[in-house]
C-alpha cells in the first residue's frame, strides 16, 4: 500500500462554494494509485467541504439560501462574536456540514457520481486563505 499527502492553500473571496474537484483530481493523478481512497480535510472551523451537484449552480445557491435562513449571522444570543457577525454562524455551519470527505479512487481517478463535485464551502463573508490536506492511500 502506498500513501501520499500534500497540503494546498486556497483563497476564498466571499461566502459561498468553490469547486476544488480539479485540484484534488490533479493530486490523485500525480500519486499514480489505481485503487484506493482520497481523504480531504480542511484545517478550519468556519469553512467546510461538501460533495454536491456540480452541474447546476442553483443547487448551491439554494443550499446557501437555506443555510442563511437556518443559521443567521449576528444573532444577539451568540456569545462568540470576536471576528464579527458571521463568526459564530460560521462555526455552526461547520457543525452542520463536514470538515472532511473521503472519496474512492477507481482506475486512478476519483470515483464521484456524474453530477457530483467537491466544494470548499466558505462560511464567512470576508476573504480567507484556507488550508486543505489531501491524503491518498491505495495500490
Amino acid at each position: 500500500m502506498k500513501t501520499e499527502q500534500t497540503e494546498i492553500t486556497l483563497t476564498s473571496s466571499a461566502r459561498g462554494t468553490y469547486n476544488i474537484t480539479s485540484e484534488v483530481e490533479r493530486f490523485v493523478s500525480q500519486c499514480q494509485i489505481t485503487t484506493g481512497l482520497c481523504h480531504v480535510f480542511i484545517q478550519h472551523t468556519s469553512a467546510s467541504l461538501i460533495i454536491t451537484e456540480n452541474a447546476d449552480p442553483t443547487v448551491r445557491e439554494d443550499i446557501e439560501y437555506w443555510m442563511q435562513k437556518t443559521v443567521k449571522d449576528g444573532d444577539p444570543k451568540y456569545n462568540h462574536n470576536y471576528e464579527g457577525d458571521d463568526d459564530m454562524s460560521g462555526h455552526i455551519r461547520c457543525m452542520i456540514t463536514d470538515m472532511s470527505q473521503t472519496i474512492p479512487i477507481t482506475h486512478g481517478q476519483l470515483n464521484l457520481g456524474v453530477w457530483q463535485g467537491l466544494f470548499l464551502y466558505e462560511h464567512r463573508t470576508g476573504r480567507f486563505n484556507r488550508s486543505i490536506v489531501m491524503t491518498v492511500q491505495g495500490d
